[in-house]
């Protein structure tokens, strides 16, 4: 039998279920502070009214990903990773990322670990236009363990700013609008559970995974930062959806708007990682698709009057119109016959 994500446990669908009766708790706070909350809980983040503008606010990690970093004994680009995690996520309702503040748990104190954790979050905050104002570092010795002493956890929330006539909800989605994907680095911060049960016994840290990479290199990768490019699409052309596509892969495009789905029908070369990943534990390719990226890390729907321009702004994020929307409530994924 195939690996899938659950079977590595992770069940994508149980914790669904699960985290919908946290929300509905969570939705009864709304009425704490009347008139503040602009859209649902279950978006890539949520907006506070604050007169002409909205403030949002969202927060992520970066999972196991921790773990291979210690693992390598390596964490310069894990600061890159919860930067990306959470402006990638801001950008999705048009909002411009303008500061962070990070959570570090650290096992035990690990100056060289702090420096170079540090350094990717100096790196990631400057690619994303942004100032990590604050934070906390906290030694929890007796809750976090990790290799050899070197366990951390690390997450971060993200403040952003948008004039409310701008946000971009998914609402003005249509039929026929095009769906344009970007290109992800590679594994991105999403399915690492899965990704690191399978290389790292099979091949270990050093081994090749083809395209002159070693497992370490591959998964340790930074998540590609899209605020730049987006923003910048934003303000040129009338975008009515973006996706960062996470865990879950290409199921976050229904996030955008009920009864909207979407039919892909092209897609770039997958990156090697990925091709290994399927090799080694023998998975199929929906369950490959539901778990990670597979080359596509952000996506923006656009009018088809408008894919040449947008195609052309987002031409350093290597752009490519991957399909279209329909009326749906599902992903119609109609590449099976790409070779992964």
């Amino acid at each position: 039998m195939g690996w899938t994500y659950s079977r590595a446990g992770v069940d994508i669908e149980k914790g669904d279920l699960a985290v919908k009766g946290l929300l509905d708790q969570l939705k009864t706070t709304f009425n704490n502070r009347p008139g503040m909350i602009m859209l649902d809980i279950g978006h890539y983040g949520n907006l506070m009214d604050v007169g002409n503008k909205a403030l949002l606010l969202c927060t992520d990690g970066v999972g196991t990903k921790v773990l291979i970093a210690q693992m390598a004994n390596r964490y310069d680009t894990i600061g890159i990773d919860v930067i990306a995690m959470n402006v990638n996520d801001a950008i999705c309702l048009g909002a411009e990322p303008i500061a962070m503040v990070d959570y570090l748990a650290i096992e035990k104190l690990n100056e060289n670990m702090l420096k170079e954790i540090g350094k990717g979050l100096v790196e990631g905050a400057e690619e994303a236009g942004i100032a990590i104002i604050g934070g906390e570092t906290a030694i929890l010795s007796e809750i976090i363990k990790g290799c050899d002493d070197k366990g951390f956890d690390i997450a971060g929330t993200c403040l952003a700013i948008i004039d409310k006539d701008k946000i971009i909800d998914g609402s003005k989605i249509e039929p026929g609008d095009a769906l344009i994907g970007l290109k992800s680095s590679g594994i991105h911060s999403n399915g690492l559970t899965l990704a690191r049960k399978l290389l790292i016994p099979a091949l270990g840290l050093k081994g090749d995974i083809g395209d002159r990479k070693s497992v370490e290199d591959a998964l340790l990768k930074p998540t590609r930062i899209y605020v730049k490019p987006v923003l910048e699409l934003i303000r040129k052309i009338e975008v009515k959806g973006l996706a960062h596509i996470t865990g879950g892969g290409l199921l976050n495009l229904k996030r955008l708007k009920r009864g909207i789905g979407f039919r892909i029908c092209e897609w770039p070369e997958i990156p090697q990682v990925f091709k290994k990943i399927k090799e080694i534990g023998k998975i199929n390719d929906e369950e490959m698709f539901k778990t990670f990226n597979m080359g596509i890390g952000f996506c923006a729907v656009v009018s088809q009057e408008d894919v040449d321009n947008a195609l052309q702004i987002l031409k350093d994020c290597d752009p490519l119109v991957i399909g279209n929307a329909i009326e749906s409530n599902g992903i119609d994924i109609r590449i099976i016959d790409k070779k992964i």
